[in-house]
């Protein structure tokens, strides 16, 4: 029998950086999910098994106690205390949980309120717990959401689709959730956050720190504006297996998925099959038949009934929202609006927020938003003294 302290006074104590947890029940069922998470790696059925039935208190007990485990086989058993048990360390789970304090980051298990119950769809594969920095109440908000993922090495067509798709979505109110990664991932973050909309990114590693490093600014902004979402504790390096895990996470948090760019290997593929396989509505953009970064987009297209993505109303579609549903109806279409925006500008004077609301007869939060979307296209330009448009010839 290996000795862990599971007392509701260890449990507070562990978790004091991160609050203090009154309920005893709740506090050693909070210490026992930190404790798992550090144990196994991402999507462990096994472990996923023996916590649905007995709860990660017991589980954990009857794991470090050597008592049978009747939810698994005796093989199963064996190889889960041998990948298991290697990893106990009290020290390193205290260390997670002052690194999590210190960064703002909430550990949010599924007896919290705020628990995405769509993750649940993964069965004993779901995560055990979240490790989240931003707006935590986000995660239920994403009953309209779309996964826009795609190559890292995307092409300016891509780029360009990606923040077309993105930036319209997010600002008529539908939550856009991506990788965080380079290329597609990190055009979908940016395009949501310009439109002012909301965004989630799923990381690989902890969500203490940023991966990859050159995207450290837009991962903090994605926290301050929207939520960066981790499954593994404060600290933890990304792996490639992490990574194929996490795209699960970003299917089942999801509405829909909508690869826009992939090569015929690509990763943005896995997330598909996980798409597919929770029967979440799957999308794909076409491109030129030449182009080996869309290879990927048209055998999803051709071989597993993708849907062809054109535009962000093609989305709706596929999320059953329609064009004109409620989160956009009362704004109107985007080119409607935009063009009530750029009647009210100028390419001599530069105006700010409120005056072209009052030219346009619109809301000032609503002309934001479309200045946002318009500045994405460089159809306006902007700085400390406004908005303008662009003067032909420069």
């Amino acid at each position: 029998m290996i000795a862990l302290d599971l007392s509701a006074d260890a449990a507070r104590r562990a978790l004091a950086p991160t609050g203090d947890v009154h309920d005893p029940h709740a506090a050693r069922e909070r210490y026992a999910t930190a404790i798992w998470c550090h144990l196994i790696e991402p999507g462990d059925s096994a472990a996923g098994r023996i916590i649905g039935a007995r709860g990660p208190v017991a589980s954990l007990e009857a794991v470090l106690a050597g008592d049978e485990l009747p939810e698994l086989s005796a093989r199963e058993a064996a190889d889960g205390r041998k990948r298991w048990l290697p990893r106990l360390s009290a020290q390193a789970v205290a260390d997670s949980l002052a690194a999590a304090a210190a960064r703002g980051v909430t550990l949010v298990t599924r007896a919290d309120a705020e628990w995405p119950v769509q993750l649940d769809d993964l069965g004993a594969h779901a995560p055990l717990c979240l490790w989240v920095r931003g707006d935590v109440s986000a995660l239920r908000r994403l009953e309209a959401s779309v996964a826009i993922v795609g190559a890292r090495a995307a092409s300016h067509y891509g780029d360009h689709v990606t923040r077309e798709l993105a930036a319209e979505l997010a600002g008529s109110g539908i939550a856009v959730v991506s990788g965080g990664a380079y290329g597609i991932d990190g055009a979908a973050h940016r395009a949501a956050l310009r439109a002012g909309g909301l965004t989630v990114a799923l990381l690989a590693g902890g969500a203490d720190r940023a991966y990859p490093a050159g995207h450290t600014q837009l991962i903090d902004d994605v926290a301050r504006h929207g939520v960066v979402v981790s499954e593994v504790a404060c600290g933890s390096a990304p792996t490639k297996w992490r990574f194929l895990q996490r795209n699960r996470l970003i299917a089942a948090l999801s509405t829909a998925t909508v690869v826009v760019e992939a090569g015929w290997r690509s990763g943005s593929l896995n997330t598909a099959g996980h798409a597919a396989a929770l029967s979440r509505p799957l999308g794909a953009v076409p491109g030129q038949i030449t182009s080996a970064t869309s290879a990927g987009t048209h055998r999803l297209i051709r071989e597993y009934g993708a849907q062809c993505i054109t535009s962000a109303d093609d989305v709706r579609e596929l999320l059953g929202i329609g064009g004109t549903d409620a989160a956009t109806a009362g704004r109107g279409t985007y080119t409607g609006d935009a063009t009530r925006v750029k009647d009210a500008m100028s390419t001599r004077v530069w105006r700010d927020t409120g005056e072209i609301a009052r030219r346009s007869g619109m809301a000032a939060d609503a002309v934001e938003s479309i200045l946002g979307l318009l500045r994405l296209d460089d159809a306006v330009q902007s700085s400390v003294d406004g908005w303008r448009l662009p003067r032909i010839g420069g």
